[in-house]
């Protein structure tokens, strides 16, 4: 009996999302959105591509939380997306309240699901998500640090003028400005970047990174990201359905490692059929420690702000 994997909001990141699990083959699919039309207009355009490209998946358009039942993985894109001069932390409150009612409809029907939040701001809302559905923290992730790594990755590929399959990097903290690239973890075939870019190159390639949404929102005009965020989420998807035990950066629950308190931030964790079995210590330096914690600052801050707007 195929896995059963349902994605909750039918905008692009979410039905790009469903279309790339549907041509995988190893789950069938709901994809739900308010707008039941377009879930199911979506849905069956999917559906008839499964002919050509030899998947016997099925896929379903609803707005009926009911046909979630019994999912395994919930992804939860729902939201307003980013508009040209909105940063992510601008969609807070609106997308809070999404969230919080997306989460509570989603665990009625699925108890033992794990959830992956995509939602804006993706911290803050992973975090949200987490104290609505009152599943354990290992079953809760955020999806942030794979897209922010991709995009690190792909801007070192592009100025060493390799494939990016030869780099391995990490990007930690919250997924906006405050992002931080492991430059001391980055490595190109083994060989540390540092030895291969100069100083300011690497700089100028961090900054990019950290407002590579921002640099696809401006080009898009009407829109945000979502070819890359899609492949990020089913990564994330591979390693739980497969059971992987992949090393990937995530938003996880924090209880003390890097000197986190109970707040979700990008972090590498071992990914597998149970959700997150491990947050990763990295070794970091004195300044990439600061810069962690820097970030997991601006997230408090939105999670003060939605407690504050819920009082």
């Amino acid at each position: 009996m195929r896995n059963k994997i349902s994605v909750i909001g039918a905008g692009n990141v979410g039905a790009t999302t469903a279309h790339l699990i549907f041509q995988k083959g190893y789950a069938d699919v709901v994809l739900l959105d308010i707008a039941e039309g377009i879930a199911k207009g979506k849905a069956l355009d999917i559906l008839e591509s499964g002919p050509v490209q030899g998947s016997d998946a099925h896929i379903k358009g609803t707005a009926d939380y009911g046909d979630t039942q019994g999912s395994s993985i919930v992804i939860i894109t729902a939201g307003i997306p980013r508009k040209p001069g909105m940063s992510r932390d601008d969609l807070l409150i609106t997308n809070m309240k999404i969230v919080g009612e997306v989460t509570a409809q989603v665990v009625k029907y699925s108890p033992e699901a794990t959830l992956i939040v995509v939602s804006n701001p993706l911290d803050a809302m992973v975090q949200h998500a987490f104290k609505s559905s009152g599943l354990k923290k290992n079953k809760v992730i955020g999806m942030a640090g794979v897209l922010d790594s991709a995009r690190f990755r792909t801007f070192l590929a592009e100025a060493l003028k390799i494939s990016p399959k030869e780099i391995q990097a990490y990007v930690l903290g919250g997924h906006g400005d405050s992002m931080v690239p492991l430059i001391d973890y980055t490595t190109i075939a083994g060989v540390p970047v540092s030895k291969l870019l100069p100083k300011d190159k690497i700089e100028a390639i961090v900054k990019r990174t950290q407002g590579g949404g921002g640099e696809i929102v401006a080009l898009l005009e009407t829109g945000s990201a979502y070819y890359a965020p899609a492949a990020s989420i089913v990564e994330m998807v591979d390693a739980l359905v497969h059971d992987q035990k992949r090393i990937l950066p995530c938003a996880a629950y924090l209880e003390g490692e890097y000197g986190i308190n109970n707040l979700y931030v990008g972090v590498p964790v071992r990914l597998g059929a149970s959700g997150i079995e491990e947050v990763l210590e990295f070794e970091l330096s004195t300044s990439e420690s600061a810069l962690l914690k820097q970030s997991a600052a601006a997230v408090q801050e939105l999670i003060d702000i939605m407690a504050n707007s819920s009082a």
